[in-house]
């Protein structure tokens, strides 16, 4: 063990440039940069409110809240899994040249799709204003919710990251994946009706549900379900060392399949 933290202390300083250029590429000739990183979850939000608050009758005041929140969380898992699948590809011609841990691409991969993250976490502070809820001490939840949320994504990037050397159609499944993941996280509408009907599994065994939960309670006010905290982490960590075993037992055959 005290020999991988030597060596990834030793490597700091190239995670720390694969992360600046995983920002820079991500916004390169892009006039608004950044920025952008605050403007579309804005507009997602506004178009999500209007259509789903109008169909399903959600007029809460805290509506667009309860929204931009599962917006935020779901989109740094979407982005930092799909940036970690295609890692190890899009790096392929660095890893026959240069010998460099291979973990370092999809985990700077997770890495700056957190930092951009943590940029468009601004905006949770202007809709929160907006909505007019005055945070409590329950806000400081939101720091192990968003620990347990990069662990979760570490996890499952490793895993995706090494499956797409061997099957190169990982990176597409993966999109449909995702796209049921997003329709099983209440990210659009309350949870109540399916909980209360056969399929509550759907949203209780799914972690990513239970990282929102415990955000949307921290800057919501709301009850904290601790035991869905617990499965939550404790699902996030079991993830990360079934990524680190997959990761670390093929990477030494990428080299003859990228």
């Amino acid at each position: 063990m005290i020999k991988y933290i030597k060596g990834f202390w030793n490597y700091r300083f190239l995670l720390t440039e694969l992360v600046k250029k995983g920002v820079r590429l991500k916004y390169r000739r892009s006039y608004l940069g950044i920025i952008w990183s605050l403007i579309e979850p804005i507009l997602t939000t506004i178009v999500l409110v209007i259509v789903f608050g109008t169909l399903f009758g959600n007029h809460k005041p805290n509506f667009p809240l309860y929204i931009i929140t599962g917006r935020l969380i779901y989109s740094f898992f979407q982005s930092g899994t799909k940036a970690a699948c295609i890692s190890i590809r899009q790096n392929a011609s660095m890893i026959k040249k240069v010998y460099v841990p291979k973990y370092m691409y999809p985990l700077s991969s997770v890495l700056f799709n957190f930092i951009i993250f943590l940029i468009s976490l601004i905006v949770l502070v202007f809709v929160d204003i907006y909505c007019k809820v005055v945070p409590t001490i329950a806000v400081f939840w939101f720091i192990p919710a968003v620990m347990i949320l990069v662990v979760l994504t570490i996890g499952v990037g490793l895993c995706l990251a090494t499956l797409n050397v061997f099957f190169r159609d990982i990176e597409y499944l993966w999109n449909v994946v995702l796209m049921l993941i997003m329709y099983m996280s209440a990210i659009f509408y309350y949870p109540e009706r399916i909980m209360n009907s056969g399929y509550a599994w759907l949203l209780k065994y799914n972690p990513l549900w239970q990282i929102i939960r415990l955000c949307r309670a921290a800057v919501m006010n709301e009850e904290i379900g601790y035991l869905g905290v617990i499965y939550a982490a404790a699902s996030s960590l079991v993830t990360l060392i079934i990524g680190i075993i997959v990761f670390k037992k093929n990477q030494d055959k990428f080299i003859l399949h990228i």
